[in-house]
C-alpha cells in the first residue's frame, strides 16, 4: 500500500512539475514578447513567472524523492542523478535528469541575478527552451500517464503555444536588432566594426 502511494505521488509530482515548468516558460515568453501589454501590475506578473519556476523545482524534488523511496523500480541516488546509469528506461530517465540540472541552473541564476552579469543570466535563462524540451520528452517517454488523451492533448497544446510565442518573440526581436547596430565597412586590419545606433525615445 505504501509503495503504491509513493508511486502515485511520484507520478503526480512529475506531472505537476512539468506543468509548472511549462507554465513558467510560457509566462516568460508572454512577458518577453509583451503579449501582456497593458496589464496594470507588471511587477506582479514578473513575480508570478519566478514563482512558477520555484514551484516547478519543489515538485521536481517531490517527484525525485518519491521515486527514491518507492521500492518497485528500485532507483538509487546515482540512478536519479547520473544519466544512463539505471536499467529502467535509461534514455527516458536521462532526459528527466538533464531537465533537472537545467531547471537548477535557471533557478539558481535567477536567485543570484543581482550578483551576476546580465549577459550570464540571459545566456543561462535561454536554457529554459532546452529545459522545456527535455522535460517534455521525459514526460512523454517515461511517464506512465503519457498515453492518456488528456495528457497528450495538454502536451501538444503547450508545444504549439511555446512555438507560437517563440516565433512571435523572434519576429519582434529582429527589427530591434537591426536598429541597435549594423555592420560598418571592414577596417584595414580585416576586422569588421560594429556601430551602435541609439534609437530615439
Amino acid at each position: 500500500m505504501i509503495s503504491q502511494t509513493l508511486w502515485y505521488v511520484a507520478r503526480a509530482g512529475g506531472i505537476v512539475a512539468w506543468a509548472l515548468a511549462a507554465a513558467s516558460v510560457v509566462w516568460g515568453l508572454a512577458l518577453s514578447t509583451r503579449a501582456l501589454r497593458g496589464t496594470p501590475r507588471p511587477a506582479w506578473i514578473f513575480d508570478l513567472h519566478r514563482f512558477l519556476g520555484g514551484l516547478a523545482l519543489i515538485f521536481t524534488g517531490v517527484h525525485v524523492v518519491a521515486i527514491l523511496l518507492d521500492g518497485y523500480v528500485h532507483f538509487g541516488l546515482v540512478e536519479v542523478l547520473v544519466p544512463l546509469t539505471g536499467t529502467w528506461r535509461p534514455v527516458a530517465v536521462a532526459w528527466g535528469i538533464v531537465g533537472l540540472y537545467l531547471l537548477l541552473a535557471v533557478e539558481l541564476t535567477s536567485l543570484a541575478r543581482a550578483r551576476i552579469s546580465k549577459r550570464l543570466w540571459r545566456r543561462v535563462h535561454f536554457a529554459s527552451f532546452a529545459l522545456f524540451a527535455a522535460s517534455t520528452v521525459h514526460a512523454v517517454t517515461a511517464g506512465t500517464d503519457s498515453g492518456t488523451p488528456a495528457f497528450l492533448a495538454a502536451v501538444v497544446a503547450t508545444i504549439l503555444l511555446v512555438a507560437f510565442l517563440t516565433a512571435l518573440r523572434l519576429v519582434r526581436w529582429a527589427p530591434r536588432s537591426r536598429r541597435a547596430g549594423h555592420l560598418a565597412p571592414a577596417r584595414p586590419d580585416g576586422r569588421v566594426a560594429v556601430r551602435e545606433v541609439q534609437s530615439s525615445r
